[in-house]
């Protein structure tokens, strides 16, 4: 089969393969379907740097380089929420990785908390309102009466609220009465309690045993410096830590779920 085409004006005629012409047809729009491919190619190599500087930046605790790189997260049109799982938690991951085996302590993983925070800061706003989000469950924490160490207790508040439950933080030096008074009010799925000194830990029997009398169906974990887990089971614990990040390994035997640890919904 042949194609005719006239030029106008001349009376020629030029007689052109029909394949060729098509192909010649189709030029432009291959052309154009290549570049963008091309293009989503390079703005997923792109978003890929960006997300390793994100984790970078969580595990040097480098609080500039994660707010620059979320902003450049956000200027770029990338998923705020896969920016936050696969860069900012994923770092954090690394950071628990490292203070479990002693690289890090808790300074430098401090440091790398409110690194994190910054780059929540920014990406945050943009993430899907929360209330449109599935609440793992609700949790009451908070440190026990005579006791003012509370870097362990944020710690452990932190990274729940990454993996995505509500947390009702009382504080530091919190009475037992308070304590009982929260769960009441707030019907929370779990109340941790922290104490850093053998003077003060005598508290978390008392809160557990306020807290059982009233026939509250919550589930109760336990940590600090001086507890162990023989203690926990003596006072009627669900659950023992024995830092923040095995606290959160925790909430999945507790919770009767299969969840993943440090994760966002």
């Amino acid at each position: 089969m042949r194609t005719t085409v006239r030029y106008s004006g001349e009376g020629k005629t030029v007689e052109q393969p029909a394949n060729q012409a098509a192909t010649s047809a189709s030029t432009p729009a291959a052309s154009a379907a290549a570049c963008a491919s091309d293009a989503s190619v390079n703005a997923q190599e792109v978003f890929q740097e960006l997300l390793a500087d994100l984790r970078q930046g969580v595990v040097d605790g480098d609080e500039t380089r994660v707010e620059e790189t979320a902003r450049r997260v956000v200027d770029g049109g990338f998923d705020c929420c896969v920016a936050v799982r696969q860069g900012l938690v994923a770092g954090m991951a690394e950071v628990g990785r490292l203070f479990a085996a002693n690289e890090y302590f808790v300074p430098e993983v401090l440091i790398c908390a409110d690194s994190l925070y910054k780059g929540l800061g920014v990406l945050s706003p943009r993430l899907q309102p929360a209330s449109h989000r599935q609440a793992r469950g609700t949790v009451v924490i908070g440190t026990v009466e005579g006791d003012v160490h509370d870097i362990g207790k944020n710690l452990v508040k932190m990274l729940l609220e990454i993996a995505g439950f509500t947390v009702y933080d009382m504080g530091r030096n919190v009475s037992v009465e308070k304590f009982a008074e929260e769960v009441t009010q707030k019907g929370c799925d779990f109340l941790c309690l922290s104490a850093l000194m053998t003077t003060t830990m005598g508290g978390i029997e008392r809160v557990i045993e306020q807290v059982r009398s009233q026939k509250h169906c919550v589930k109760i974990l336990v940590g600090g410096a001086p507890i162990t887990q023989e203690l926990a089971r003596r006072w009627g614990a669900d659950g023992y830590s024995r830092d923040a990040f095995s606290a959160i390994a925790e909430f999945p035997s507790l919770q009767g779920v299969l969840i993943t640890p440090l994760t966002l919904r």
